[in-house]
């Protein structure tokens, strides 16, 4: 009961984001159990953090539609201006449906062959469910299909919404998850745990990364602001990070 309050918090939270200005089955269910060469540099990306969810650091990219081509480091100035209510909403507007809504579900419960937030999500489970839900886009049952899907995406050309895969159970594709920035997806584990923030640079992670794919591109950023720009401002917002 608990868990479901602050999951429906969290949402409401995101949803109003939203208003403002604005990622293991087989057959029915094949679940991924998880048993850190992805050192490579990533796009430094602005930050979303719920921290009534306790969750890590969530970093999401940011996009920005009047940025040149070449970037523009007043994004997060111009946002400043708007104070900690504009800024905030900006960001959201700007992270993209696909990660709002991955980061409402943090702290739903794994269940193997889950497909619903109530009944509980494995890892490809979860990743179907954003994409349905958010972008009424359906992606295959399972991870190693899903892996067949968009455009294969280099580590450094990640950018938030991409699906990241993992090779956890001695087979490729085994694994997937939803990148939303500064080398952080977010996923569902295994039995025994909760949808969660984890980093790609992580050892564990990191030795076990099987490639991404971008599914569709107008669901992703395009540029990204300064990070540490942005963690200041979510900072001045109060939001701890």
């Amino acid at each position: 009961m608990q868990q479901r309050l602050v999951r429906s918090s969290f949402r409401l939270f995101a949803s109003f984001l939203a208003a403002s200005t604005l990622v293991c089955a087989a057959g029915t269910a094949q679940a991924d159990e998880t048993n850190g060469p992805f050192q490579a540099a990533t796009r430094t990306s602005g930050i979303l953090s719920p921290s009534a969810l306790n969750a890590a650091p969530i970093i999401g990219s940011v996009r920005a539609a009047d940025m040149s081509q070449d970037g523009d480091q007043g994004v997060a100035a111009r946002h400043a201006s708007l104070g900690p209510s504009g800024f905030l909403s900006g960001v959201a507007s700007k992270a993209g449906d696909v990660v709002v809504g991955a980061l409402n579900l943090i702290g739903v419960r794994y269940q193997w062959g889950g497909n619903t937030p109530d009944a509980g999500l494995d890892c490809s489970g979860f990743v179907k469910y954003v994409f349905q839900d958010t972008l009424n886009y359906e992606l295959p049952r399972r991870a190693e299909e899903m892996s067949r899907v968009g455009e294969k995406i280099r580590p450094d050309e990640l950018k938030a919404g991409d699906l990241v895969f993992f090779k956890t159970m001695r087979r490729a594709f085994s694994h997937v998850g939803i990148y939303i920035g500064d080398n952080k997806f977010v996923h569902s584990p295994s039995t025994g745990s909760t949808i969660r923030v984890d980093n790609l640079s992580d050892r564990y992670w990191s030795v076990r990364y099987n490639g991404a794919r971008r599914i569709d591109d107008a669901v992703y950023t395009d540029d990204v602001a300064q990070g540490n720009d942005v963690r200041a401002h979510i900072q001045r917002a109060k939001m701890s990070y």
